[in-house]
């Protein structure tokens, strides 16, 4: 499998894979081999068949979950092995129609109080204040913060692209403050160790489950039924943009969407435009 998997690989990066893409293509294709027990080159027709089904009906594999096992899978026979199958033409991962849980800012604020630790905190409120994705603010670098233009540059987000968010002063005074109790020269959020030694010369940013985990327990505790996650805040940012007024276009800049079509499912979250869809409701039946 070594050798398959560096050719993989290597077939990735002469695509221009991202490296996080690289990894996950990479991961799909291990789980398929451990999953029977041998060779993912050893693979048959029908057990590939067979283990989509699987992903599908057992596992219950999100949209997004199951678009990146498809994808991998599907680039490990065709772009590696050469290996041109039909079950591989036809597959498609499940769309997904619902749309996700926002919070309200007074629930944002809720959790972000919840939060124990300074460094689990200083990280969420960011994620939250600048639309980021987890990775995107736990790999914050400090050359990424451009005070002086009040600006985040994100390096190699999502599809390996670049982009700036605002940055709000409130949270550039976060940073500052959070930074001051590690002074690490590259990162904004160094990974901490037993008991948070050796920050200021850590050499990798924060683990991204112990963030999960910080926002898991503060929503808990706050008592917010709803189905959240760290990515909800992104989802959350959008959505409060919207409300404030903020043209649909520069939210998408913002987020780094490619399609504006993916970015206007925002418009059907917002709590306004909900009231003022029921306002012209009620007085079209009033006129009658």
């Amino acid at each position: 499998m070594s050798e398959l998997r560096q050719r993989m690989t290597e077939d990735l990066q002469l695509r221009g894979m991202s490296e996080r893409t690289q990894e996950m293509s990479v991961r799909a294709v291990r789980q398929l081999a451990e999953h029977y027990h041998k060779s993912p080159d050893k693979k048959l027709k029908e057990e590939l068949r067979s283990y989509f089904l699987y992903i599908k009906n057992v596992k219950k594999y999100s949209r997004a979950t199951s678009t990146i096992a498809l994808c991998g899978i599907k680039f490990f026979y065709e772009q590696t092995l050469k290996v041109k199958w039909t079950t591989l033409t036809f597959v498609r991962a499940p769309r997904e129609k619902k749309l996700p849980d926002i919070l309200s800012r007074e629930e944002v604020q809720c959790i972000l109080k919840n939060i124990r630790l300074q460094r689990y905190r200083a990280c969420l409120q960011t994620i939250y204040s600048c639309g980021l994705r987890l990775q995107e603010g736990t790999n914050l670098q400090v050359q990424d913060m451009d005070s002086a233009r009040m600006l985040i540059h994100l390096r190699g987000g999502k599809g390996n692209k670049d982009r700036y968010v605002p940055l709000p002063q409130k949270t550039l005074d976060v940073l500052r403050e959070y930074w001051k109790t590690h002074r690490n020269p590259v990162w904004i959020f160094p990974a901490p160790g037993r008991g948070g030694i050796g920050m200021s010369i850590a050499n990798e940013p924060m683990p991204k489950g112990s963030v999960q985990g910080a926002f898991r327990l503060a929503l808990k505790e706050s008592g917010i039924h709803k189905h959240a996650s760290v990515h909800t805040l992104r989802h959350s940012y959008a959505t409060h943009l919207l409300e404030a007024g903020i043209n649909l276009r520069l939210i998408q800049e913002y987020l780094g969407h490619n399609s504006l079509q993916t970015t206007s499912i925002y418009a059907h979250l917002t709590q306004k435009a909900q009231e003022m869809a029921a306002e012209h409701i009620n007085s079209l039946m009033n006129s009658l």
